[in-house]
C-alpha cells in the first residue's frame, strides 16, 4: 500500500500544496506550527474520513475559506486508486473512491489500512475509557465490517433507550414493554461486539508484550486487561438487573459502552508508576502491535504515520525504533519532527530510499 501522490486546498493551514511521496520513508519537517502534523493528518484523513486531532469537520477548513479537498492517489495490490474528501462549509463531507461517492462512510473503513503513533496517544492513558474502546474498535473495524456495522447499530439503540429514559422521568410516567424493546436490540448488537473484543485481545496482547520488549530492553512487565460488564452475565439481564439505577441516573449505566483497557507496569497502573519514557515506549509498542494485527488481517502493510516522533524520546531510542522498520515486514512510513538534520541523521543510519519535505 503506497500513497504516491497528495494534494490538499484549503486543508487547516494549507492553501494548495502537492507532494510526491518516496515508497518508503518521507520526512516532513520544519518549525512548530508550521504544518508537518497537519499533514499528516491530512494522510490519515484519507484513510478514515476525519481528523485524528480536531473532530469538528468545518474547523479543518483553512481560515477564512469556504472548503477543504484532499486528494490522494494510491497504489494497493499494484492497482491505482483515487481516493478524495471535501467538506464545503453547511453541507455534508463528501468521501469519494475512483470518483464514485461513497453512501456510508463505514463502507470505505479499512480500504486503506493505516496506523498512526503520535504525542496525542498520551490520551489513550491519561483520558477516560472512551478513548481506549475508540483504540479497539478502530482497529477492529479496519477488518471486520460486521464489528462495525455492529458498533453503529448499538449506539444509536443506546441513543434511543437515554432518550426515553429521560423522556419517562420528565413526563413522570414508564413503560416496561418499549424499554424491553431497546434491551432486546442492545443485547442483540452488543453481545457480537463484547465477543469480537475479547478474542481480538486475547491476539493482540502477545503481540504487544512482543513489541515493548523490544523497544524497552528492559526487565520490568507491561500487562493490557479487558474490563467488562458482560463477563458477568449477557447484557439482557444486566439490563434489568439496573433499570432502578438507570431510570435515576437516566441513562443507561451498564454495556459494552462501558468497556475499558486496563493498563500496567510492573503490576501497578501505568497512570500514576510509569515514567514519560515508559508510557511512551508503552504507546508506541501499543501501535507497533496495531500495525502487526492490521497487516496479519489485511494482508497488506498499513501505512505508518510517526508524528514528532522524538518526543520524550532520546535519539538512541527513536534510531532503535526507525531501525525495527527497516524490513520487509513495514511498508511506507510518514515522519514528522521540528529538525531536519536530526531526522535525516535517522533515516541515513537505514538500508532504505527517502525524500525528505521542509515546510
Amino acid at each position: 500500500m503506497f500513497l504516491n501522490k497528495l494534494s490538499l486546498v484549503n486543508y487547516k493551514n494549507f492553501e494548495s500544496s502537492t507532494f510526491e511521496f518516496d515508497t518508503k520513508i518521507n520526512c516532513f519537517v520544519g518549525a512548530n506550527g508550521i504544518g508537518k502534523t497537519n499533514a499528516l493528518d491530512a494522510i490519515y484523513h484519507l484513510a478514515f474520513g476525519k481528523s485524528y486531532f480536531n473532530p469538528v469537520a468545518s474547523q479543518n477548513i483553512k481560515h477564512g475559506e469556504e472548503f477543504f479537498v484532499v486528494d490522494g492517489q494510491f497504489e494497493k495490490k499494484e492497482r491505482d486508486e483515487k481516493i478524495i474528501v471535501s467538506l464545503k462549509k453547511g453541507q455534508k463531507k463528501v468521501i469519494k473512491r475512483n470518483g464514485k461517492v461513497y453512501e456510508k462512510f463505514s463502507e470505505h473503513i479499512g480500504f486503506i489500512p493505516l496506523v498512526i503513533i503520535s504525542p496525542a496517544d498520551r490520551d489513550l492513558i491519561s483520558e477516560g475509557s472512551d478513548v481506549r474502546r475508540k483504540f479497539i474498535d478502530s482497529v477492529i473495524s479496519q477488518s471486520d465490517k460486521t464489528y462495525l456495522s455492529d458498533l453503529i447499530n448499538y449506539n444509536k439503540v443506546l441513543s434511543q433507550r437515554n432518550a426515553l429514559l429521560k423522556y419517562f422521568s420528565a413526563n413522570n410516567t414508564f413503560n416496561a414493554d418499549t424499554l424491553e424493546v431497546y434491551n432486546q436490540q442492545l443485547n442483540q448488537f452488543g453481545q457480537p461486539v463484547f465477543e469480537k473484543r475479547d478474542a481480538f485481545l486475547q491476539t493482540f496482547i502477545p503481540i504487544f508484550k512482543e513489541r515493548y520488549a523490544s523497544i524497552s530492553n528492559s526487565n520490568e512487565v507491561v500487562n493490557l486487561s479487558y474490563k467488562s460488564d458482560l463477563f458477568e452475565t449477557n447484557l439482557e439481564t444486566l439490563l434489568k438487573d439496573n433499570l432502578g439505577k438507570d431510570r435515576a441516573i437516566q441513562y443507561t449505566s451498564v454495556g459494552i459502552h462501558k468497556d475499558d483497557l486496563v493498563f500496567k507496569i510492573d503490576e501497578y497502573p501505568i497512570k500514576k508508576f510509569g515514567s514519560q519514557g515508559q508510557q511512551k515506549s508503552f504507546l508506541i509498542a501499543l501501535k507497533l502491535a496495531q500495525f502487526d494485527f492490521i497487516k496479519q488481517q489485511s494482508g497488506v502493510p498499513p501505512i505508518l504515520l510517526l508524528d514528532d516522533i522524538f518526543d520524550k524520546l532520546d535519539e538512541n531510542r527513536v534510531a532503535q525504533i526507525i531501525s525495527m522498520v527497516d524490513n520487509d515486514n513495514f511498508g511506507q512510513i510518514f515522519i514528522s519532527d521540528t529538525h531536519a538534520e536530526r531526522t535525516e541523521n535517522v533515516v541515513k543510519q537505514i538500508h532504505q530510499s527517502y525524500k525528505i519535505f521542509k515546510l
